[in-house]
């Protein structure tokens, strides 16, 4: 049965899109973006958690060490050294004691945030490749998923298939840009944004009212993640709530 009236759909913005304070009076859900670039101290979790109002909620990025190597452009905005011969044991869910540390530490920081969902994004140059679906597979079944929701946004091109077992297998949502993909499993749907063709985009009325109709068939989070992210959210949650 269809969700009334923006029930169950929470909307949000994939990092503060105004202030700290702002921001919590406007939305109920954050997606923290700092934890993918480099982990803030621990205190930095607590101080966002305690100043958050009763029922908001955090989501966060997995840091980029699990998933991105180290010739990621992404890498230049992190702070801590990596050692250069040591660069081919980051990133791609590889089996080694340093993506596995990566975990440890973003699971201390969304345990102490009081995060409920990790998404791990990778990039398009992580295909469907033989040992990456078994360096995945050995990832999820190995780490300590403590309580937390996992959801993997695949940005190459899969197959569904591989994406449904996988999901399937080792227990994550498909998070998709509802624009360039359909979710292919979870008992929520997690939709991140981009925007069409680039950041820079601003979703039109009639965009939204499509991604209206994408939502509600079950508990779904909205989360935008484009150049007018916080405009926009507010427009589709007055879309939501229109009679």
């Amino acid at each position: 049965m269809a969700l009334a009236r923006g029930e169950g759909i929470k909307v949000g913005c994939c990092g503060f899109a105004a202030a700290q304070k702002k921001y919590f009076d406007l939305f109920k859900v954050i997606e923290v973006q700092q934890t993918f670039y480099q982990l803030p101290e621990i205190r930095t979790a607590e101080k966002w958690r305690d100043a958050a109002p009763p029922g908001f909620e955090f989501t966060m990025k997995a840091w980029q060490l699990i998933t991105h190597l180290p010739s990621s452009p992404t890498y230049r905005r992190l702070h801590e050294r990596i050692d250069p011969g040591k660069r081919d044991r980051y990133g791609g869910f590889r089996p080694t004691a340093e993506v596995m540390d990566a975990w440890k530490r973003t699971a201390a920081f969304a345990e102490t945030l009081g995060a409920t969902i990790v998404v791990f994004q990778c990039p398009a140059s992580f295909r469907p490749l033989a040992k990456n679906v078994k360096n995945m597979e050995a990832f999820f079944r190995e780490i300590d998923r403590g309580r937390f929701t996992f959801a993997w946004e695949p940005r190459g091109v899969w197959p569904d298939e591989l994406v449904l077992r996988l999901c399937d297998d080792l227990r994550l949502i498909h998070c998709v840009d509802p624009f360039k993909n359909e979710p292919r499993f979870g008992d929520v749907d997690y939709f991140r944004l981009h925007g069409i063709g680039d950041y820079q985009y601003t979703y039109t009325d009639d965009e939204l009212m499509e991604l209206k109709k994408k939502v509600g068939r079950k508990p779904a989070y909205v989360m935008f993640n484009n150049n007018t992210m916080k405009q926009d959210a507010l427009r589709f949650m007055d879309l939501l709530h229109d009679s």
